[in-house]
């Protein structure tokens, strides 16, 4: 890998042991958390300072990102008809801010974007975050829940065929039909907020 190799990975259901060995097949160095909350009722083990302490432990180094690259932003702008959209996300200062600083962190750290599904394809580490960082030429790899590795070119083609994008078509190119099953899969995973849907999204 590049120094210029990001990672993401899905805590899951994963034991904390599980978990550590995960990150340590990989040689990950450390965790970035983009999760807008980072409690589970659930999995209690990746709890903020639970996991940042597990982590202490084998010496792989926590940052939280979440306020800079959650999918739940406060900056009401990020919202239309009360569910998020990526693209307005995307290029708020909080978020610019947070994948310049995985950029910066890259060059001497192997990081792993951590949040909490275990399929990237349903997260937006992967639909928001990964896209961003390879537009500014940072590779990205999903690291699965098996332990198999998945770089995001092979991650947006499964996407493709998850929507029946996959195959030539004479009206549309390849950029295009990736991008409209970005759009379908974001309209599936991208947070609502029913209270601004019931009160309606400020003008921008």
């Amino acid at each position: 890998m590049t120094p210029h190799t990001v990672f993401t990975v899905g805590h899951s259901t994963h034991s904390s042991s599980g978990f550590l060995s995960l990150l340590q097949k990989h040689g990950i160095t450390a965790i970035a958390d983009v999760r807008s909350m980072p409690v589970s009722r659930f999995t209690p083990q990746f709890n903020r300072y639970a996991v940042e302490r597990t982590l202490s432990s084998v010496d792989i180094k926590y940052v939280f990102l979440g306020k800079e690259l959650g999918a739940r932003p406060e900056d009401l702008t990020c919202y239309v008809d009360g569910q998020v959209r990526y693209e307005l996300l995307a290029r708020t200062s909080n978020f610019v801010s947070g994948i310049n600083r995985l950029r910066n962190g890259s060059q001497s750290e192997r990081i792993a974007v951590m949040c909490t599904e275990q399929e990237p394809l349903d997260c937006h580490r992967c639909v928001l975050v990964a896209r961003a960082l390879e537009a500014d030429g940072i590779a990205v790899q999903h690291i699965h829940g098996d332990g198999h590795v998945e770089n995001h070119s092979s991650a947006m083609r499964r996407l493709m065929t998850n929507f029946g994008l996959d195959q030539e078509d004479l009206f549309r190119t390849s950029a295009e039909r990736l991008q409209e099953a970005l759009d379908r899969q974001e309209q599936r995973i991208a947070y609502v907020n029913e209270q601004l849907r019931v009160d309606g999204t400020p003008e921008r």
